[in-house]
């Protein structure tokens, strides 16, 4: 504003000697409107912002990786609902609190039970997560509680729950001997279809078992019936029989990262599981499926020799189906023997004979006292109990319930508590006891004498082969010095025949020219021949009277000339007359 004096028309003028009448004007300039209009908007912000602003809560984490102080968000169902506003390291540097600012609307979260994670990339068995925040970075994730009770404090999960509160289903408890490969998260099947997972897993207060949970998404969770079987589809299922090999799995899931499966038995009528049900998870699919056991029964065996290969859990045979399985092997101590024999705790579940039980008979007292009463009686008919070898290559052994005619007669006592069954030597101690028996007759063999006798045939064997070498090399070698002589002549005797009927030697070329002249003669007497045959007169005449007779005179043959032979076609002309 300026201050700038100003007379007024309708003043009279100031008498000399009187002070001037100033009066004053406010102006208001557009440079103060920008920082006005600012502090209106900040001032608007601000409450705004007041108005808007939650409750601030701190959550503790093991570590910060991937949080950043006023950068990382707090998001419920992809939602930001909050910012991380600052990370501070604890006192004892166990841990990190990052306090959280969040809006107003969040107050949900500020539940007692509610839950916080880190959203960042993982990878494990049961797959891949977080891929988003490679680009946008990793937050923290919420599920809101239930409770009515708030706080300002919470511990953050180190990984992110395998169900979210309010999803479509039911959650349900299990109880196995032995978690296996199995996993927070690892897949829930129903007929080979993925209806469920895994959420928690923890030790039964007496650390025998393991207490697990599962949720079953709607509307899948209505299969599950209060008969439902549940088993363990981890891995390979491999069998061998009659049939060959067979080799069952789930999906390829549940070979890396295993897996749960359930069903119920054919024919049942059983409506939904309550929620608070246990059920007992098997360990495959076939014992999950067999027919109930119903009550056991246990049975103590005592055997005099150790049996190695027999551990807990193998099974008791009885006519070729599993009866029942071995609970407990101990030592025992015989102080009329002096012998440690060991005692094997069996459980056998008679319902398992199926219809066989029907044709029972009849017994009075309780299930232990018609057991012991009706084994007594198949104890008198030879029923015995023996340790069998299961498997040649690894020698696990199994216990068979046998009726041994052989067996010698034993004492059951039916108000015995374990119920003793009496035992035999098994197929591979019977072997044994074969195996000694022959070593026995083997130790009886005279071996030593029948050695020295042997030492002393070979002694007198050397002396006679002795005296033959002696007798026979020294005629042997003369007779090979002979036969080498003898050789020695025939090969020149051969060299001289060699040069007898050879090409060029005399002999040859002697037989050549005799073999020549030998011809001419022949051919000389065959033409004689030839030429009395024509004239024989000639013999008497001579030659020269018989060629100047006219052609047409014949003179006849006198009778005792041989007729004339016809010269063959091959024989060659004759030689002209000299």
């Amino acid at each position: 504003m300026n201050d700038t004096p100003t007379q007024s028309d309708s003043h009279p003028t100031p008498q000399p000697g009187e002070p001037p009448m100033v009066r004053r004007r406010w102006r208001v300039s557009l440079v103060w409107l920008v920082p006005a209009v600012a502090a209106i908007i900040g001032l608007g912000m601000l409450v705004h912002t007041w108005l808007g602003a939650g409750d601030e809560i701190t959550i503790s984490f093991r570590t910060a990786a991937g949080l950043e102080a006023n950068k990382t968000a707090v998001k419920y169902k992809d939602v930001n609902v909050g910012k991380v506003s600052a990370i501070t390291l604890s006192d004892d540097g166990s841990h990190v609190d990052v306090k959280v600012a969040l809006a107003k609307s969040a107050k949900r979260l500020t539940r007692k039970d509610t839950r916080f994670w880190v959203v960042r990339p993982r990878v494990s068995a049961s797959g891949v997560s977080g891929i988003d925040t490679l680009l946008s970075g990793a937050y923290i994730g919420a599920d809101p509680g239930v409770l009515d009770e708030d706080a300002d404090r919470f511990t953050g999960l180190e990984t992110a729950p395998a169900v979210i509160r309010g999803s479509p289903g039911k959650a349900f408890n299990l109880r196995t001997d032995d978690l296996g490969s199995l996993d927070i998260g690892s897949p829930v099947y129903y007929k080979r279809i993925h209806v469920g997972r895994m959420t928690s897993y923890q030790l039964s207060p007496d650390g025998k078992r393991v207490d697990l949970q599962i949720f079953v998404d709607a509307p899948y969770d209505r299969f599950v019936t209060a008969d439902a079987r549940f088993w363990n589809a981890s891995g390979v299922d491999a069998s061998v029989n009659a049939d060959g090999l067979k080799i069952k799995t789930q999906s390829l899931t549940t070979i890396v990262a295993g897996g749960i499966s359930f069903d119920v038995p054919d024919g049942s009528a059983a409506g939904p599981a309550d929620p608070k049900t246990r059920f007992v998870m098997a360990q495959d699919q076939r014992t999950a499926l067999a027919p109930a056991d119903g009550p056991a029964q246990f049975l103590q065996l005592r055997f005099q020799r150790p049996l190695r290969g027999l551990s807990v859990g193998a099974p008791v045979q009885f006519a070729g189906i599993d009866l029942g399985r071995v609970t407990s092997i101990d030592l025992d101590f015989d102080p009329v023997k002096k012998r440690f024999p060991t005692v094997v705790g069996v459980v056998i579940y008679p319902q398992r004979l199926g219809h066989a039980r029907a044709k029972l008979p009849a017994l009075n007292g309780d299930d232990e006292q018609q057991t012991a009463t009706f084994l007594g009686q198949l104890v008198a008919h030879g029923l015995r109990a023996r340790a069998r070898n299961g498997n040649l290559l690894t020698g696990q052994l199994y216990i068979a319930l046998d009726f041994v005619p052989t067996a010698p007669k034993a004492t059951f006592d039916p108000a015995a508590r374990p119920i003793v069954v009496p035992t035999v030597s098994g197929s591979f101690d019977q072997i044994q006891d074969q195996i000694a028996g022959i070593v026995n007759k083997v130790d009886k063999i005279p071996l030593e004498s029948i050695g020295n006798n042997l030492n002393k045939s070979l002694g007198d064997l050397d002396k006679t082969l002795e005296q033959v070498n002696g007798q026979l090399i020294p005629q042997s070698t003369q007779t090979l010095r002979q036969g080498t002589q003898t050789l020695q002549e025939a090969q020149r005797t051969f060299g001289a025949a060699q040069g007898v009927l050879s090409e060029d030697a005399p002999l040859q070329q002697n037989i050549g020219a005799t073999l020549q002249e030998v011809q001419k003669a022949a051919r000389s007497v065959r033409t004689l021949t030839d030429l009395l045959g024509r004239h024989p007169e000639a013999l008497l005449r001579g030659l020269k009277e018989a060629e100047q007779r006219p052609p047409d005179e014949k003179t006849p043959a006198p009778v005792s000339a041989p007729a004339p032979v016809a010269t063959p076609a091959t024989t060659p002309a004759p030689e002209p007359k000299p």
